[in-house]
């Protein structure tokens, strides 16, 4: 086994989000880290051939893995009292395959970090590695300062099954969009006895009826298993510690293409663009004026090795592109619940 290194979650969808991730870690993190990419399904053409041009950079391919973490996330899901609704009332994104970065897991790094490929690495991952020398999951997100009333885990039936506090709950709720652990920390014994509590003593009901199809909330409840030790940066008592992450929701200052808290300008792990679809990337990157926070970095990452492609000027969509969009959109919304 590998001491150490990063995974991420792509397919061709995402691919413009993949390369400035990729080109981030390379300039920020170092250019010698090893970089799994998990398959997010099998559009991978576009993928696997910028793969071919990064010596650190390999396919994760160990598919009875991620079919383990298929089964289980979807036999929870398929245990869940609201799993025969109407599709008018489920997102269009249920069932698809983002708990598939949860197969990191039973990878080959002893010790991981994982980013979600709609981010930016902004700095070295030391200080994780070396908490994971006392923390078996360490995250640097501010979820649990969400209220009482918007967290995923519904905290008044774990206060009641687990007898803690709310308190005690608090430290322990985080999201899966970045993330460092340890190999086998979820074993597949442990998935086993998840299942049949999930279903047995119904904690599906741990989770509310909000997120129960979330791969977010499932982690949530998942690391509530075994009581793993957990640090999260933004609960540090170091203050330098304690930054934000999301595009569209805190100020950052650009110094030579990193980007800072702007409040002490503390560096921050990574700049995640939680709230923008991949299509706007696409669109961002064929020279379409998107709405995008920090997008200017993020075109610097996405070009940084063929910077002759990077759009000269930004131009706003035309009318016709604007009604054919909505037109597709609708036409795919119509499909999904006929289907």
């Amino acid at each position: 086994m590998k001491s150490f290194g990063i995974y991420t979650l792509a397919n061709d969808a995402v691919y413009d989000q993949l390369v400035a991730l990729l080109n981030s870690i390379e300039v920020n993190v170092g250019e010698d880290i090893p970089v799994y990419v998990i398959p997010y399904n099998q559009q991978l053409d576009l993928v696997k051939q910028e793969l071919k041009s990064r010596k650190n950079v390999k396919l994760f391919e160990d598919w009875e893995a991620i079919h383990r973490w298929d089964n289980f996330v979807n036999q929870l899901w398929d245990a869940h009292p609201r799993a025969n609704e109407s599709k008018l009332t489920r997102p269009g994104w249920y069932k698809g395959f983002v708990h598939r970065k949860f197969a990191a897991f039973n990878g080959e790094f002893d010790r991981f970090v994982f980013y979600d490929a709609d981010s930016l690495a902004m700095k070295p991952i030391d200080d994780i590695f070396e908490k994971l020398d006392t923390y078996d999951l360490v995250f640097n997100d501010w979820e649990h300062a969400k209220p009482r009333e918007k967290t995923q885990i519904n905290l008044d039936i774990i206060e009641s099954a687990m007898q803690v506090t709310e308190a005690d709950l608090r430290p322990k709720i985080h999201c899966d969009s970045f993330f460092g652990s340890k190999r086998l920390l979820f074993g597949g014994k442990d998935l086993d006895i998840l299942k049949e509590q999930w279903i047995e003593k119904r904690q599906f009901e741990w989770l509310r009826e909000s997120s129960w199809w979330s791969s977010s909330g499932l982690f949530g409840y998942i690391t509530l298993y075994g009581d793993p030790k957990i640090f999260n940066f933004t609960l540090s008592p170091n203050v330098e510690d304690r930054t934000g992450n999301c595009a569209n929701a805190d100020p950052f200052v650009n110094i030579n293409n990193v980007l800072y808290n702007q409040d002490g300008l503390k560096p921050i792990h990574r700049i995640h663009y939680m709230s923008y679809s991949s299509r706007d990337f696409a669109r961002l990157c064929q020279g379409e004026d998107v709405n995008i926070d920090y997008r200017d970095e993020f075109l610097y990452y996405r070009f940084l090795k063929e910077p002759e492609r990077k759009p000269k000027q930004l131009k706003s969509p035309g009318v016709m592109s604007q009604m054919n969009r909505l037109l597709q959109k609708s036409g795919k919304k119509l499909q999904r619940l006929l289907s």
